[in-house]
């Protein structure tokens, strides 16, 4: 079985550690872990990572966020995957940072990555993982909030945000969506400090 699982971003050096390049940020972590490479390929940055007898084809799209849709269609035509097989991974303004909600479809949230692959797609009706970034920014600041730097505690948190997004990827192709959307969308317990 095979799935393809798109982490969105900018591509470039001086997007890499920006709060709109979560989903690069996931897929990075993953082929890490997994000592998988990326090779660069039509539309994107591509590599398989396999687990359980499943076939996770990571994607980084090379058009930039806003035209996502373009690699996402090509990539899914390629593969001759059906709709159920996708999974996308972005950054959302709309949850506190380090939340992450599964959804099996959706309207796009206002995130012009995703709405470029509704357009692409022409259908909500596919999977997606949104990983929270908070919305700290004055009136006016959104677009230099999502594409500036995390901060040096945000930043901290991105591997242990990068590992729920994995294993919630790996529970949606082995124990089905439904199921994993329960573990995922929990908030994760805060540690209490010592006594």
């Amino acid at each position: 079985m095979d799935y393809l699982v798109a982490g969105l971003g900018n591509i470039g050096a001086e997007y890499a550690r920006t709060r709109h390049n979560l989903g690069f940020m996931v897929l990075d972590a993953w082929a890490q872990a997994s000592n998988a490479v990326f090779s660069t390929e039509r539309y994107g940055d591509v590599t398989q990572v396999r687990f359980k007898g499943r076939t996770f084809h990571l994607l980084k799209p090379s058009t930039y966020m806003n035209l996502s849709g373009g690699a996402v269609r090509y990539w899914m035509k390629k593969l001759n995957l059906p709709l159920e097989n996708l999974i996308v991974v972005c950054d959302d303004l709309n949850l506190p940072f380090g939340t992450v909600r599964m959804r099996k479809n959706g309207s796009d949230g206002g995130h012009n990555g995703l709405k470029n692959i509704q357009e692409c797609l022409e259908t909500t009706q596919w999977s997606r993982i949104r990983v929270g970034i908070g919305n700290d920014f004055a009136r006016g600041g959104q677009i230099d909030f999502v594409i500036g730097n995390l901060t040096d505690e945000e930043a901290r948190q991105v591997p242990q945000i990068c590992d729920r997004v994995i294993e919630g990827i790996k529970n949606f192709a082995t124990i089905g969506p439904d199921r994993a959307m329960n573990f995922l969308n929990v908030k994760p317990a805060k540690t209490e400090p010592d006594a």
